[in-house]
């Protein structure tokens, strides 16, 4: 009986934590949409955590004529162009890492994968001076061509899904006649579908989150991203919440519903992780 109550407690206090966690974590953003839809009258007089009475669009419509409207679609294009990208050039790379042999592949893997320990910032000087000298700045190809092919994190994730998959499939489809691209179209793509949706979600998040690199490669309005566009809307409306939490809201809405839609392409990962 003792041995079940332990077991009873530690299962109550598992869950406690993960509870409070998740509130933790959900509160900010219950707070930032709450405060969005209340007007700037009641937000000054209410508790935070008020409910809004009324309800109101208005914070909505004044960020969006202010040009958030536009950064939205910008940060989506570049998030759709990036993410396309890396998808294709990851899944390319780890494949030929994963499955092909030529002189040196452990050593340039491993080298390559080294670079993932260098912090962003210290190649951002280089990058600005390789785009100045390009007359690239302040272009659309300035968001993307830093992000576009690849990166460590996505190729060391394929590559050990694609050493999973049995060889016996890909001798299989040899035999068949199909050549390297047909291998991976049609035998290693549909079977490492949930781990391409969670890099997909990965991507996505950190591209559409992406703030110093477009800061520093644009200027103005016309490739203003929604990380700068929200930045320079809290400094201009220094002090008017219920402008700043509606572009917030606005920055984050579209990453929520993706991960309603991936969630379970990303759980079926994590258990073949965990199953590994």
């Amino acid at each position: 009986m003792s041995t079940d109550r332990t077991r009873m407690f530690r299962s109550v206090a598992a869950y406690a934590v993960l509870i409070a966690g998740a509130l933790l974590t959900v509160a900010p953003l219950v707070l930032s949409a709450l405060t969005a839809v209340k007007t700037p009258a009641r937000f000054a007089v209410e508790s935070p955590l008020a409910l809004p009475n009324p309800v109101t669009a208005d914070n909505f419509r004044i960020v969006l004529d202010q040009g958030l409207g536009r950064a939205v679609l910008v940060t989506a294009l570049m998030t759709v162009f990036i993410t396309g990208g890396q998808l294709i050039t990851s899944t390319l790379a780890a494949y030929a890492f994963a499955r092909t042999e030529f002189p040196g592949r452990e050593a340039l893997f491993w080298a390559y994968l080294v670079t993932m320990m260098i912090p962003p910032v210290v190649t951002l000087i280089p990058l600005y001076l390789m785009f100045a000298k390009l007359g690239a700045l302040n272009t659309f190809w300035a968001l993307v061509l830093p992000f576009v092919f690849g990166s460590p994190y996505a190729i060391f994730l394929l590559r050990q899904y694609f050493r999973a998959i049995p060889g016996e499939l890909i001798g299989a489809a040899r035999l068949d006649g199909a050549s390297t691209l047909d291998v991976i179209v049609h035998v290693v793509v549909p079977m490492s579908r949930p781990v391409l949706a969670t890099l997909t979600l990965i991507t996505i998040v950190s591209q559409w989150n992406n703030f110093l690199w477009p800061l520093v490669a644009s200027s103005g309005r016309t490739w203003q991203v929604l990380t700068v566009a929200t930045a320079n809307l809290q400094t201009q409306y220094n002090a008017q919440w219920t402008l700043v939490m509606a572009a917030t809201t606005l920055a984050i809405v579209p990453l929520v519903v993706l991960f309603l839609v991936f969630q379970r392409q990303v759980l079926r990962s994590i258990a073949w992780s965990g199953v590994k």
